[in-house]
């Protein structure tokens, strides 16, 4: 049994992995902003010396809606950069395993089939809140890097059930439900480096439809406030590969 903190507790991912790994054996708690602030080195520290935990899952992050990254940057920017890396910092002094949830925007979004050791370079098609979300992200990625033994699992998700009445047709992905990504995490929560957690290749509106038949149709184009990459999609082959051999975390 490991004692795991989970930062970003008032997000749906964190609720899941909180439900998941009680459900277990683990124990799993998690913290809100307002409980633990990532922009702030003290408030880490405290939250870090009260639990003591093996594993810290830094969930925690400024993301959606998009368009947001364009209008606040500062904000993105203290978050998920700077907010990592007072993390990574304090997971360090105490030795702490540190599991850093980023995504799939680190990647270049255009020709997809990305594995761990592709070229990262977040969408150039257009510098709104989707690249600098992307930038962001891969920010926080440097930070964790810096630490022998930490883990970074890049993943596509989304809430259950698909949360809008449309779904793109021309836009690729690799997602999967935060329900079942939380499941995965536990899974792949020993391994070091860099892994892809996604499902198959497939359009949004492949994925949405489903468990939702009547999901309807909408292109990238005509989504207003943001652009967002036609092809993110995934290579998973490595986190396949770990799960087919997994049996001491099932």
């Amino acid at each position: 049994m490991k004692t795991i903190l989970v930062s970003g507790g008032s997000g749906k991912l964190a609720s899941h992995l909180v439900r998941h790994g009680n459900e277990t054996g683990h124990f799993v708690a998690s913290q809100t902003r307002q409980e633990m602030n990532v922009t702030n080195r003290q408030s880490i520290a405290r939250a870090l010396d009260a639990y003591k935990p093996d594993i810290f899952i830094h969930s925690a992050a400024y993301t959606r809606p998009m368009n947001k990254h364009q209008v606040n940057p500062d904000i993105s920017l203290e978050t998920n950069i700077v907010g990592t890396s007072n993390v990574t910092l304090e997971c360090m002094k105490r030795a702490i395993k540190l599991v850093y949830i980023s995504t799939d925007y680190v990647y270049p979004g255009i020709e997809g089939n990305y594995s761990e050791d592709s070229a990262l370079s977040p969408f150039v098609g257009n510098n709104d809140g989707v690249t600098k979300y992307g930038w962001s992200k891969l920010g926080g990625e440097c930070a964790v890097k810096m630490y022998d033994g930490s883990l970074i699992l890049r993943l596509c998700i989304c809430n259950y059930p698909f949360p809008h009445p449309k779904a793109a047709t021309n836009i690729k992905k690799s997602l999967m439900y935060d329900r079942d990504a939380a499941k995965t995490i536990f899974k792949l929560l020993d391994e070091e480096g860099v892994i892809n957690v996604g499902g198959p290749p497939q359009s949004v509106y492949d994925f949405a439809k489903l468990d939702n038949p009547n999901v309807g149709t909408v292109s990238r184009e005509s989504i207003g406030d943001v652009l967002i990459a036609p092809d993110t999609s995934m290579n998973t082959s490595k986190m396949r590969k770990i799960l087919k051999g997994d049996s001491k975390n099932d």
